[in-house]
């Protein structure tokens, strides 16, 4: 993964409520927020704007599978000590800085995001020339936005969606960071630091904008996030004024790179509920078995005698995922010899996977049992969520004189 900028260290990241979630979503997302959490101040949320955005047609099944998909989230092993777990809809400060955001967003940026004509062609049988297809990428933004956060988990084919919002970012801080007496309030802001800090301040600053040194420029923002004599408005005209420009409203984001999902499905494509290959994280052990007993294999075995090929066969890569190197030397060994049976292949993935899913099938049992706890939570993370959200809009709706006084 790569570092988080020294503005924050802040993350933010979410899920369409797709309901009960599966291996895929394990592997892929959950198993980084849970290390994630543990490293930043962590904002998780379920995206239900997101989903009205390709299922607006029948969104009743929304509430119950954002419900779902939270039970999983905690079962899995996100803390809702640890992390703020929220859902978009409940903080409505989100639509109303994608409403201002919009303001100034030039439409050729949506047009041109590569996923908006992608989805367009892959999901033909809805009506997505929509207002809301159009802006969820914008809507994307003002998530990130509203609490400042320095890093947005994705994969590479995502980065282009936090460009975006670097982007947005850069501009809405350069026609709204531009306060007539800028440079006098960060003067001013730069005494709070003490004599020494602000000498330093003022070296690093200088190496920066007339040498370019980037180095300078790291330094220069660690400085002013250990600050306790300034407040975050005067970090904020720090920032700018360290880096050239206005006063920083809207911190720019940082991708932070994970890698991708090794995760197969049940038949070697991508594990996806659209395909009907997944294992769900709450499915019936038995049936865990079952799917995996009955999985495609190499189909040049048609006997057990004949040799096969571990690198075309769907079990293998899941061997890959959850076998030592001693058991996936001896599927390949037995494989290719026909040493080894397809069914006694599976076996150690099987034992693997169930004692993987054990106790997040334990805990998803336990917090169904007690719905209120679980929304206890979820209300909890919205408040703390809102709180955040709200603090960004007062210096949003001031800037864009919005704020009487």
């Amino acid at each position: 993964m790569t570092s988080v900028p020294n503005q924050t260290h802040r993350v933010l990241s979410g899920m369409r409520p797709t309901g009960k979630l599966h291996l895929g979503h394990y592997h892929g997302v959950l198993k980084n927020w849970i290390a994630l959490q543990h490293e930043y101040e962590c904002f998780f949320f379920v995206a239900d704007w997101h989903a009205l955005t390709t299922d607006y047609e029948d969104p009743s099944q929304i509430p119950q599978a954002s419900f779902d998909m939270v039970v999983d989230w905690l079962a899995s092993g996100i803390s809702a000590g640890a992390a703020t777990l929220f859902i978009q809809s409940r903080v409505p400060e989100h639509a109303e800085l994608h409403l201002l955001l919009s303001m100034i967003t030039p439409l050729g940026w949506l047009e041109r995001v590569p996923s908006y004509k992608d989805q367009q062609e892959k999901l033909k049988e809805k009506d997505l020339a929509t207002y809301g297809f159009l802006g969820y990428p914008l809507l994307q933004s003002a998530d990130i936005l509203i609490y400042k956060a320095g890093a947005v988990p994705v994969g590479e084919d995502q980065v282009a969606h936090v460009e975006m919002t670097r982007e947005i970012a850069r501009r809405f801080n350069h026609i709204y960071g531009r306060e007539p007496d800028f440079e006098a309030q960060a003067e001013q802001a730069k005494r709070k630091m003490g004599k020494k800090n602000a000498k330093m301040f003022d070296q690093l600053k200088r190496r920066y904008q007339e040498q370019g040194d980037q180095e300078a420029l790291d330094v220069a923002r660690a400085l002013l996030e250990s600050q306790a004599n300034i407040t975050i408005g005067d970090r904020e005209r720090l920032l700018g004024y360290l880096e050239g420009g206005g006063r920083v409203i809207l911190p720019e984001p940082a991708p932070l790179l994970t890698k991708a999902a090794k995760m197969p499905g049940l038949d070697g494509q991508k594990m996806s509920k659209s395909y009907g290959n997944t294992i769900a994280l709450r499915d019936d052990p038995s049936a865990v078995e079952q799917k995996l007993r009955t999985m495609p294999t190499d189909p040049a075995r048609v006997r057990r005698t004949d040799p096969g090929n571990p690198e075309v066969c769907p079990v293998w890569q899941f061997h890959q995922v959850y076998s030592e190197t001693e058991v996936k030397d001896w599927v390949q060994q037995g494989c290719r010899s026909a040493g080894i049976g397809c069914v006694e292949c599976k076996q150690p993935v099987i034992d693997a996977v169930r004692k993987e899913l054990e106790p997040i099938q334990a805990e998803a049992k336990r917090l169904e049992a007690e719905p209120d706890l679980v929304r206890s939570f979820i209300n909890e993370g919205c408040e703390r969520a809102r709180d955040t959200a709200r603090e960004t809009m007062e210096d949003v709706r001031h800037v864009m004189s919005l704020r009487q006084g």
